[in-house]
């Protein structure tokens, strides 16, 4: 089980993984920790992997937030213009 998550998961660079497979690597970080079978030495790795993981998926989260735009519609119901998902109107 271990082998696995070094071996695939170590050779991939995390900026190169799409968001579902940087979230994927961090469940299965996640399980195996949480397992306990795992040496000391290769938990802390597995650790410091997975915060890396964690933040490259909070930026992309924060940035497609940061893109999220509200549709803003006309008296008749057609949409007139966009506006940043945060913002009231």
């Amino acid at each position: 089980m271990d082998e696995g998550i070094g071996s695939a998961k170590g050779q991939s660079d995390i900026g190169e993984m799409s968001f579902e497979q940087a979230l994927t690597a961090l469940e299965e970080i996640v399980q195996s920790l949480e397992a306990g079978d795992v040496p000391l030495d290769q938990s802390i790795a597995l650790y410091e992997r997975g915060e890396k993981l964690r933040a490259a998926c909070q930026k992309r989260l924060d940035d497609a937030q940061a893109r999220i735009e509200r549709i803003v519609t006309d008296s008749s119901g057609q949409a007139s213009a966009t506006q940043p998902f945060d913002e009231q109107g």
